[in-house]
Order: structure tokens, then sequence, then C-alpha cells
């Protein structure tokens, strides 16, 4: 068996090789590890970083221009070849060791989907407008999809190839994450949520996502409810 890790990249020169590190320190035992990092336009030197990081078990792809956090998720979903798929953002917010928790419920046969919750595990607490826009994007998400998740705008989304076989996905910015979600739900998939650690960053810091992302969110779960 293998994992694919897809990792979009823009401008994240100060933290992409220490996320490299950590995706390919964390022991799966026996299931073979493959990263796909997808670099988005990036201009500030993380380009340079990705030549040298590039290996037999790690490929990267590049965009000539930035399109955004989903054409680079896309791109990257295309090219991977695991039995099993995980996002993974290029900051330091979320971390790999918790893949083997969010593998195992796949593993033992009880879900296709597994997200980790940034809301029911150790946390470095959010921004209060971020946490009320995550807050009520899955409230939004559970009654139009008639489910109980906690977070959907989690990165770490894991999913069986199989559950993406079907899904065509057309975002190309943050909204990625409710279309995902959105689509996973119509094909009456039930996502598994598991606890994972998380360490929010600044605006200072370099996070790129800010309120106004919220607005294409809400209606590309409204949208993507009646629509494929």
């Amino acid at each position: 068996m293998k994992l694919s890790v897809v990792i979009p990249v823009y401008n994240e020169r100060n933290t992409i090789k220490e996320v490299l590190r950590r995706v390919r320190q964390v022991d799966l035992g026996d299931i073979e590890k493959e990263i796909v990092v997808v670099d988005d336009g990036s201009t500030d030197g993380t380009r340079d970083i990705l030549a040298m990081e590039e290996n037999s078990a790690t490929r990267v792809i590049y965009h000539p221009e930035n399109r955004g956090k989903g054409a680079a998720v896309r791109t990257g979903l295309q090219a991977a070849t695991g039995d099993l798929i995980i996002i993974q953002d290029a900051d330091l917010e979320y971390d790999p060791e918790d893949y083997p928790k969010l593998m195992e419920p796949i593993l033992k046969g009880k879900a296709e989907v597994v997200y980790g919750s940034r809301f029911t595990g150790p946390r470095k607490n959010m921004l209060f407008w971020h946490y009320v826009g995550n807050r009520f994007l899955a409230l939004v998400t559970n009654i139009l999809y008639n489910t109980t998740l906690s977070d959907m705008e989690t990165c770490y989304k894991l999913f069986t190839r199989k559950a993406l076989e079907g899904i065509t996905l057309r975002s190309d910015r943050f909204d990625i994450e409710p279309e995902i979600t959105a689509k996973i739900l119509k094909k009456k998939i039930r996502i598994f949520e598991v606890p994972i650690s998380y360490s929010g960053r600044e605006i200072e810091e370099g996070k790129k996502i800010t309120w106004r992302d919220g607005f294409p969110a809400l209606w590309a779960l409204i949208k993507y409810r009646f629509v494929d």
C-alpha cells in the first residue's frame, strides 16, 4: 500500500524544507510514501529549495504562474499514484506525526475518507474571526449535507483512491475545501473525523487565507449542493 502526500506550495521558503523533513521522517511501517509537491508559481526562492529537495520519493511539479491553492491541489491529485492520498499544507500549522492516527480508520475498514479536526485536539488557539468563520462554514455544511462535521476547512483530508473516483474538481482557490467536502458527501460517503494537533500562524507570519475567503467558500457549499 502507498500513501501519496500532496503538498501545494506558494512562497513558503521559510518552512518548506522543514515540512518535507517532517513528512519524510513519519514512520508508516510497511506503507510506502510518495511526496508530490506542487509549486504554484513561487517567487520568493521556494523553487530553488525544491530543486534541491527532489528525489526518487519526492516529485516536484511547477506551475509557471500562481493559480491558487485549489489549482495546485488538483494538479497534485492528478499526479498522485497512492492507494491513499492526503493533503499537506507547506507551512508548519499541521503535524505529519498525525498521519498514522488519520490512516487508522481506513486501515481498519471503518472509513473511506478521514478529516483531521482542529477543534477536538490540542491546538494553539486561532484568531477569533477565523474560529467563527470556520465554525459557521461547518454549520452550513452540516445543514446542507445532513452531516455533523466539526471542521470542514481542515487541511488534513485523507482519501482512498476509490473515494475520489468520479469526482471532478474545478476550484482554483481556497474554495477547493468546500468543493471536495460537498462532492464527497454527495457520493453518500460519510466522513470520519479524528482529533489532530494544530499550531496556527498569524498573518504577519505568512498566513494567506483571510476572512474574505469565507464568502467564496460559503457560495461553493451552496452551489455544489445543487450542481456537479
